[in-house]
C-alpha cells in the first residue's frame, strides 16, 4: 500500500449526496456468449426504468442498429470484439478497437477532461476485462491490486458480499486489508449500510488458526477496528457466507473464486434433485402443482440472475461485471448495481477510505513505519 496520498477535490467534495443526473453507463454490448440479442433489451429494460439515466451503446454500429432513435442513448463505434476464448495478450494488444476496450474506456478521465461515463459494465471475457481495465484506468492511489466483489444470498434474506473471487490468487496480509476497506465502501454505498461488518475468512473463528498471512491479516483489520476505519466482525468460516454472519467477507482470489463455483454447484444440484423428485411419479407430480407457490419462490431466492454484477474495485473508473452466459435479466441486474455504485459515488468513497486507512494505518512492509509503530508503544 502507497505511503502517501493525497486526496481528490472531487473525493472530498463528493463522499457526502448523491452524483448530480445523469448517470451515464457505457455498455460494451458485443461481450458475452450472446451480445446484443441479451444485452440491448436489458439496456431497453433499464432505460424504462431509470428516467434519470443515459447509455453509452458500444460495438458495431450495425448490430446495435434498432437502439439508433432510443432516447437517452448514444451508439460508441467499435470495429472489434473480444470473444470468451480469446486470451489476454489478444485483448490488449491486438484487439485495440474491440469494444470491451471501448467501453471502459468511456470511464477513464483525463488532465483536461472528464470521464465519457460513470460507470461501464460488460460480459466479456472475465481475465480480458480484468487486464484491459487495470492496464486503462490503474489503480487508485493506495492500493496494489484490484479486487473482484459479487454478492451471494444468505438466510437472512439478503446479501454477503465477497471479495476476492478471482483476481488475486496470492494476497499479502495488506491486500486483504485494502479489500476489506473497498468492500466497505461498496456495501456503505450501494446498500446504504454505514458501517458493514467485515469478517476475514478462515478455517475457524479462533485468533490463532489460520495461515500466517491470514492471521497478520487479522491483526491488520483488528487495528483498522480500533482507529474506527471498518467495522471488523473477526474470523469467519465458508458456511458463514450463507449465514449472513457478517455483511462483507473477504479472502484471496483462489479461495473465493472456490467458494463462488462451489455455491454455483451446489445450487444447481438442489434444483436438479428437487426437480428429480417432484417428477419421480404422478403422485409427486400432483403434489408439485400444489407445492408450486413455494417452489416458485425458493427458485427466485437462489437464482444466480439476480446477484450479477460483480464489482472490479480498485481503479480509478468503475467497471462491472456480468456473467458471460447473462439473460436479459441478469444483464439488467449488472446495470442495476453499476448505476447504483455511480449514483452513490463508489468511487470517491473508496478513495476517502483508503486515504484515512494510510494515514491511520502505517505500512507494514515498511521498516521505518514499524520501528515508529515500536518506539510509539
Amino acid at each position: 500500500m502507497s505511503s502517501v496520498i493525497s486526496p481528490s477535490s472531487s473525493a472530498t467534495a463528493g463522499s457526502a449526496g448523491l452524483l448530480p443526473s445523469p448517470v451515464r453507463i457505457s455498455v460494451d454490448c458485443m461481450g458475452g456468449d450472446h451480445g446484443p440479442s441479451v444485452t440491448l433489451p436489458a439496456c431497453e429494460a433499464f432505460l424504462a426504468k431509470h428516467p434519470e439515466a443515459e447509455l453509452l451503446l458500444v460495438g458495431s454500429p450495425e448490430a446495435l442498429a434498432p437502439a439508433r432513435s432510443w432516447a437517452r442513448c448514444r451508439i460508441v463505434p467499435a470495429s472489434e470484439v473480444v470473444t470468451m476464448d480469446d486470451p489476454v495478450e489478444v485483448a490488449l494488444r491486438r484487439k485495440k478497437d474491440s469494444s470491451m476496450r471501448v467501453a471502459i474506456s468511456q470511464v477513464k478521465a483525463s488532465p483536461e477532461a472528464p470521464a465519457a461515463a460513470h460507470a461501464c459494465v460488460s460480459a466479456g471475457n472475465t481475465g480480458a476485462l480484468m487486464a484491459l481495465a487495470r492496464y486503462l484506468l490503474k489503480t487508485v492511489e493506495g492500493i496494489d491490486r484490484p479486487a473482484l466483489a459479487t454478492v451471494m444470498p444468505n438466510q437472512k434474506d439478503g446479501f454477503t458480499t465477497v471479495l476476492d473471487l478471482g483476481a488475486n490468487v496470492d494476497c499479502s496480509a495488506e491486500h486483504l486489508l485494502q479489500f476489506a476497506v473497498m468492500g466497505s465502501a461498496l456495501v456503505s454505498a450501494v446498500d446504504g449500510k454505514a458501517s458493514p461488518s467485515v469478517g476475514l475468512l478462515n478455517i475457524g473463528e479462533e485468533v490463532i488458526k489460520g495461515s500466517e498471512v491470514i492471521k497478520q491479516a487479522g491483526d491488520l483489520l483488528r487495528r483498522a477496528h480500533e482507529h474506527g476505519l471498518i467495522n471488523f466482525h473477526g474470523n469467519v468460516e465458508g458456511n458463514d457466507i450463507f449465514k449472513g454472519t457478517s455483511d462483507i467477507v473477504v479472502c484471496d482470489g483462489f479461495v473465493g473464486n472456490v467458494a463462488l463455483k462451489t455455491a454455483e454447484g451446489l445450487a444447481s444440484m438442489f434444483a436438479s434433485f428437487i426437480k428429480q423428485e417432484f417428477t419421480r411419479n404422478i403422485v409427486t407430480k400432483m403434489v408439485a402443482l400444489v407445492a408450486m407457490p413455494v417452489l416458485n419462490r425458493f427458485k427466485n431466492r437462489v437464482d444466480h440472475r439476480r446477484y450479477s454484477g460483480a464489482a472490479l474495485l480498485g481503479l480509478r473508473g468503475l467497471v462491472f461485471k456480468s456473467h458471460g452466459s447473462s439473460d436479459k435479466l441478469a444483464f439488467e441486474v449488472a446495470l442495476n448495481r453499476a448505476y447504483d455504485a455511480a449514483r452513490h459515488r463508489l468511487l470517491d468513497r473508496v478513495h476517502d477510505q483508503i486515504a484515512a486507512t494510510l494515514v491511520s494505518l502505517p505500512n507494514p512492509a515498511d521498516p521505518t513505519a514499524q520501528a515508529d509503530v515500536g518506539r510509539a508503544a
